[in-house]
């Protein structure tokens, strides 16, 4: 009996693998769009003539879009359908590609932007969807493994294809290459795409949206101007209060609808709740790496960008590798084992950057970062699962939009902390590295003299001349002294965090196991949730 339920379950997945096959290219590029910006905004304020802050928004505007958006993406999933909304997002994200490639103006740039996030802003809860629907719980572990593929891979790989592409031709050929991907996706899901799941007619609750966006926009931008602004400006301290009044009103409007745009009652489940938080606390530890390596590697140790996103792309063929193998080993063995080697080997790895320095090798940089992602890719996938795997059908979708919901939200959290710690802590041991350099503290000048009568005679340059160069050499090499100090301030965080994801991971359980857990038979059979459009 066991032996023909499997083999219906896996010819019914078998039968929706052109379904997962667009389903992930869609997310791909959703999310490899993401990461590729980054490398570019320096070019980018060149060509528009416009400052770090003006540029900034092309990234701050899309994560808010973003953050707005996916609260209300179960309300959307139910009430659209999978198959009308993978080809809404992904036409405006196509749409919102071609202005970014032919923008001759920043404004026409951001309104690129944004459009992109209307509709990269629902593609990862929807293709999770996809992914909880068509595998039982038995085997969704291998199916969150091959989402995590895209949720892993293309955030390292996007760096580096950058990095690459900068080197070598226009910027613009990186929004060109999405519209012709973009349209590609959209014409396959036109004819192949299929409806997971019932649909559902359900008011639209006006006041929700406007409480979400408001909170969560609030809450977003609060933390994402945090960094820069610091945490006593006028105009973060108002948008957090603000944020999180709105969140809170948000909240007890949703818990007293029947019908709510966002269900917070998933967080009564308690191995989700869990997995949310360990899931937060690996996502602001990830953005440790993401945020403050290229900030060691360029500016600190000089390498071009594509040097610098070159360095990442081992770990992430790694990550391509081992996050469906992690899948497979899920199902078979459950979450605490993957969870706490991945958060084991996080927690050393993480350290281990809180010990580099100005002299560190490439390759160890590059050693580092590699067992890092093999250690990320490990678990992030499996700890989402666990905790989506406790959810009923009828509120799997809520407890998605929820899951990536809090991801945005820590990624905000994690990258204006670390920001914060790395600047705060950048100054202060400037400050102390340079208590002591005083012209007029005679141990200090006869110091500096004799250090640069060495220089000019290995430089062979006049004294004079000399001393311009070495003194620029000098103060300037105290300076990246004390930034990475910083950076290794702000790592040590971060290893903070995941130690304390690790010791939360010794409480995840197996609820596949639970006799209180949902049973396949509590879910409607992948091959009835499916509905030809």
């Amino acid at each position: 009996m066991s032996e023909a339920i499997g083999s219906r379950k896996s010819s019914g997945i078998g039968k929706h693998a052109v379904l997962l096959m667009i389903s992930i290219l869609g997310m791909f590029l959703a999310i490899l769009n993401q990461t590729v910006l980054n490398v570019v905004i320096p070019r980018l304020m060149t060509d528009f003539s416009v400052s770090a802050n003006t540029a900034q928004w092309l990234l701050t505007g899309y994560m808010l879009v973003n953050g707005v958006l996916i609260p209300i993406s179960a309300y959307l999933m139910e009430t659209l359908g999978t198959r009308k909304l993978f080809i809404i997002a992904m036409s405006l994200f196509t749409i919102g590609s071609l202005f970014c490639g032919v923008a001759g103006s920043f404004a026409v740039m951001m309104t690129g932007r944004i459009v992109q996030a209307m509709g990269a802003g629902v593609i990862v809860p929807l293709v999770t969807n996809v992914i909880l629907f068509i595998f039982p719980p038995e085997l969704r572990g291998r199916g969150m493994g091959i989402l995590g593929i895209g949720m892993i891979f293309a955030p390292a790989i996007g760096p580096t294809l950058a990095g690459w592409l900068l080197e070598k031709h226009s910027w613009r050929i990186m929004f060109d290459g999405m519209v012709i991907m973009g349209a590609i996706t959209v014409i396959l899901g036109i004819f192949l795409m299929k409806d997971v799941g019932p649909k559902r007619k359900i008011p639209l609750d006006i006041p929700g949206v406007i409480l979400s966006m408001i909170g969560f926009g609030g809450i977003l931008y609060g933390f994402s101007e945090a960094g820069t602004e610091g945490w006593s400006s006028m105009e973060v301290v108002v948008s957090l209060v603000v944020g999180g009044i709105g969140v809170f009103f948000f909240i007890l409007r949703q818990l007293s609808l029947e019908q709510p745009l966002l269900d917070f009652r998933v967080f009564k489940y308690d191995i989700f709740s869990l997995s949310t938080v360990i899931n937060m606390i690996i996502t602001m530890a990830l953005y440790a790496g993401m945020f403050l390596l290229p900030i060691y590697l360029q500016t600190l140790r000089g390498y071009t960008p594509f040097e610098s996103g070159l360095l990442l792309l081992p770990g992430a063929l790694i990550a391509g590798v081992v996050t469906p193998i992690s899948g497979v080993l899920f199902d078979r063995i459950g979450p605490r084992p993957l969870t706490f080697i991945g958060l084991a080997l996080t927690t050393i790895t993480t350290y281990e950057f809180t010990q580099i320095t100005l002299e560190t090798s490439y390759s160890f940089i590059v050693m580092l970062y590699t067992v890092r992602s093999f250690a990320m890719s490990l678990l992030m996938m499996p700890i989402m699962t666990a905790g989506l795997n406790q959810l009923p059908a009828s509120v799997t979708s809520h407890g998605n939009a929820m899951s990536n919901t809090m991801r945005q939200i820590a990624g905000s959290i994690g990258t204006a902390l670390l920001t914060t710690v790395y600047t705060t802590n950048t100054s202060n041991h400037l400050a102390t590295m340079t208590q002591g350099m005083n012209v007029f503290d005679s141990t200090f000048m006869q110091t500096f003299q004799s250090a640069l009568q060495n220089f000019a005679s290995f430089a062979a340059m006049p004294i004079d001349q000399a001393k311009e160069l070495f003194s620029s050499l000098f103060f300037g090499d105290v300076a990246k002294q004390a930034a990475t100090m910083g950076i290794n301030d702000a790592f040590f965080w971060a290893t903070g965090f995941t130690l304390a994801g690790l010791l939360l991971s010794l409480f995840l359980r197996d609820v596949r196991k639970d006799k209180k857990s949902v049973q396949p038979a509590d879910r409607v059979e992948p091959e009835k949730e499916i509905v030809a459009s």
